[in-house]
């Protein structure tokens, strides 16, 4: 089997398995090893618990969770009985019955889309706890290599949380999926684009429903106060939306619990009044459960009829916040506060309302407050205008997670991300977003005044992401749920075919607003697609002019090149081989630190890595170098630690890989690992090796091996029908003292110093480039990367310690 055998530690549903080559004639099933140069998994230890998406919660958790999502996720719904009617009405009610019509679209319609397809569908299509289209496409990319990225490695399927599964033979439309989705560039391309389009709308989206929220909900004082002119009342709207986007540096998590109560009473009050309206004005209003009624309004109605829909899907807005906002709650508590929370009360109010039109169809144009008892007015009018800055929450939560999302893919410039709970990894703020979703809101509001515009704008965001949706979750049935092929073509049909019925009749209207939200997510899509793709021609640079083995190596020999005390991180995006910068500092500075370090920042298509799989190293040629190459991986949701924390969290997991490399690998002697468990053989020599010499192999600052190999002992000790067991033989003390040797010096040139050295490449199109590429890169790209932030504050690192190597790739 060669020269190289490798003690490996593998991961499947966290079982450590430990495989050994003695004899090819004997042992045929063992895996075959990678040689000990190779990028090594040093995550031998158990990860933790799964996120609550994917675990079993107290239901004390849920029903906390449950108050929460009632103030984060559904003011956005349930104020929009605020202005469903007019909008679906803008000349007037025409015929009685068309309000139940209306009634009966507006029922049916939250039912299939909100209820069925979202709460019931889609939030159990949530990667390992976190939902949204992003989220949908990170699942796709686990189990299909979609990415345009060329940074992927085996060792990341090892993670335990990847869970990647593997298509079954019979399966054919499952392996063919697979096969098209990572075979046909093209295809790979599209579905980039569409996600990117949908979070683009999603992002627009959080401009308009505040402004349409608070807008219609301020627009009541009118009702008291007649005078006021549409200017002023624009004004109020204006002052009420800088507030909101003020608070919202306090965190989702203080916000949800100071608006739950309210949405909580808006959501009784609405109800109430609706049971009220029905009993008083008309009962027959029931009937619009008949579907008939549908049929019959646009029969009578006929192309007015259809241009209405633009009027009836608002009153699923919101629904996207649902889905996205997840890693902020959990399915179980979304499901529960939504089916007995927020629908009985939201077609109350509908229905209430219509029974109120059949009877005064004039007031159409402000049909909920005409509605409201007058005794009622003012508080209803004060829990209207905190329900809709409430509502407004949903989406401003949701672009904020989204663009968490965007930017740890690299689809997004480098913005700063506050985690705002310790308690809830999901719960963010982004200052920059939050200042032009505010000003971006404040304009809308000033330019369009009206409701019945900004609703017309609003519709064509909600559309487009809905069937963006339906189309990730369809490729998710088949090649990650592998459902039967009838269910797949049932959900594709209904819902692709209803909500394209929508979105012809909100393009219908292209010119009366929806213009707005299509020319924000089209600007937002080239600024997207622009970093993401000088980010994938700059990564696809760097491996192309990798530096050679033989060059590292004559690099690192030479004699002139000085050692100089201490630890120097050198960071790069490539996860195999050294860059072209590197060559390029030692011709500057003929000298490299005592140990230099290769660090790899990578994230992966998942929302979180155990701390414990987060490191993966490999020596650089000779230890004797002591260069090593790492790489970090986090999860897209994972917060980036403190330059200190990291650097601690980098040295453990080393002191890890330099005992593992020299124990769990036997170089050119070929020993033969037999019969007991291995770890125990090692703890116990360990153990031995220190009653006889007096000290620990480990410095103070690190895990005594009696300590780190009796817990991880523990561990498979549990398990020991799992593992293939093996005798370590000719254990000598000489090899202890090399790893205590060499750890002990490593951690010698920790103290010395820790110094920083980022590669600043200044990217600029390639001179017989066309000119496309060269608008691109030298001025699009250009303009976003000197206005986003700075390498060493995305990663929190002293500016004192900081060493920029500059180089130009021309791509």
């Amino acid at each position: 089997m060669g020269d190289d055998v490798l003690g490996r530690g593998s991961r499947r549903d966290q079982e450590i398995v430990l495989v050994d080559i003695v004899d090819d004639d004997d042992h045929d099933d063992v895996p075959a090893v990678r040689r000990q140069d190779s990028l090594y998994v040093d995550a031998t230890r158990a990860g933790g618990a799964n996120h609550r998406g994917g675990q079993e919660e107290s239901w004390a958790r849920t029903l906390k969770l449950a108050f929460q999502c009632v103030g984060i996720l559904y003011g956005d719904i349930g104020t929009s009985p605020l202005f469903v009617y007019s909008s679906t009405f803008k000349d007037g009610v025409r015929h009685p019955d068309d309000l139940l019509g209306a009634l009966s679209l507006i029922i049916y319609s939250f039912a299939l889309f909100t209820i069925v397809k979202y709460v019931f569908i889609a939030l159990r299509a949530n990667d390992d706890g976190d939902g949204g289209t992003f989220a949908l496409y990170t699942l796709i990319s686990r189990h299909a290599k979609v990415s345009l990225i060329p940074n992927q490695q085996a060792e990341d399927e090892l993670i335990s949380k990847y869970n990647t599964g593997k298509p079954q033979a019979t399966l054919r439309r499952a392996r063919w999926m697979k096969e098209l989705l990572e075979t046909n560039r093209a295809v790979k391309i599209w579905l980039f684009l569409l996600t990117i389009l949908a979070t683009a709308m999603v992002i627009s989206d959080a401009v308009l429903t505040p402004a349409i929220s608070v807008l219609s909900a301020v627009g009541g004082l009118k009702e008291k106060a007649p005078n006021l002119t549409t200017d002023e009342i624009v004004w109020i709207t204006v002052a009420t939306l800088v507030v909101l986007f003020a608070i919202q540096r306090f965190g989702t998590d203080k916000i949800g619990y100071l608006f739950a109560p309210i949405i909580l009473l808006w959501l009784l009050l609405i109800g109430c009044v609706g049971i009220y309206n029905t009993i008083k004005f008309d009962t027959g209003v029931l009937r619009a459960f008949n579907l008939k009624y549908i049929i019959d309004y646009f029969r009578r109605n006929k192309k007015d009829g259809w241009i209405s829909l633009s009027g009836i899907l608002l009153c699923f807005t919101g629904t996207e916040a649902l889905f996205s906002d997840l890693g902020y709650f959990s399915i179980r508590s979304i499901q529960l506060s939504f089916s007995f929370g927020l629908v009985p009360s939201v077609l109350l109010a509908y229905i209430g309302q219509a029974a109120y039109l059949r009877e005064h169809p004039e007031h159409i144009a402000n049909t909920f407050y005409r509605s409201t008892p007058n005794v009622m007015f003012w508080p209803t009018f004060i829990l209207a205008v905190a329900a809709s800055i409430i509502g407004s929450q949903a989406m401003i939560s949701c672009a904020f997670a989204t663009i968490s999302h965007l930017q740890t893919l690299n689809c997004f410039p480098r913005v700063k991300i506050l985690h705002t709970s310790r308690q809830y990894s999901g719960q963010l703020y982004i200052p920059e977003v939050n200042f032009l979703l505010c000003v971006g809101a404040c304009l809308v509001t000033i330019g369009f005044k009206t409701t019945v515009i900004i609703g017309e704008a609003h519709a064509i965001c909600v559309v487009f992401v809905m069937i963006i949706t339906t189309l990730l979750l369809t490729i998710v049935m088949l090649l990650v749920w592998k459902v039967s092929i009838w269910y797949v073509a049932l959900f594709f049909i209904v819902f692709m075919s209803s909500e394209s019925i929508y979105l012809s009749a909100v393009l219908y209207q292209f010119v009366h607003g929806e213009y707005v939200p299509v020319s924000m997510s089209v600007f937002l899509m080239i600024v997207m697609t622009v970093w993401h793709y000088v980010h994938v021609k700059r990564y696809e640079f760097e491996l192309e002019h990798t530096v050679p083995r033989d060059k590292v190596k004559e690099l690192l020999e030479r004699r002139d090149i000085q050692r100089v005390p201490g630890v120097g991180l050198f960071y790069t995006d490539l996860v195999q081989g050294i860059p072209p910068v590197f060559p390029h500092l030692i011709e500057k500075i003929p000298s490299i630190h005592s140990v230099l370090i290769f660090v790899s920042i990578k994230h992966l298509p998942i929302p979180s890595v155990d701390r414990s799989e987060r490191f993966i190293f490999r020596h650089v040629d000779k230890e004797e170098y002591k260069v090593f190459q790492c790489v970090a991986r986090y999860g897209y949701r994972d917060p980036m630690e403190e330059a200190k924390d990291f650097v601690d969290a980098l040295t453990e997991n080393l002191q890890y890989y330099i005992r593992d490399v020299n124990f769990y690998t036997t170089g050119d002697d070929q020993h033969i690992f037999r019969s007991t468990s291995y770890a125990s053989s090692i703890a116990e020599s360990f153990a031995s090796y220190e009653k006889h010499s007096g000290h620990a192999v480990y410095a103070e600052e690190m895990l005594t091996p009696a300590e780190s190999f009796s817990e991880h002992t523990k561990q498979l000790s549990g398990r020991s029908k799992h593992f293939k067991q093996f005798q370590v033989e000719n254990m000598n003390m000489q090899k202890m003292e090399k790893v205590q040797q060499e750890q002990q010096a490593i951690l010698r040139e920790m103290e010395n110093g820790v110094v920083y050295i980022l590669g600043e490449s200044d990217i600029v199109a390639s001179p017989h480039s066309s000119l496309l590429n060269k608008i691109i890169v030298n001025y699009i790209y250009s303009f976003l990367r000197k206005n986003c932030r700075n390498g060493e504050k995305m990663l929190s690192i002293p500016r004192s310690q900081v060493l920029k190597v500059g180089i130009a790739y021309e791509i």
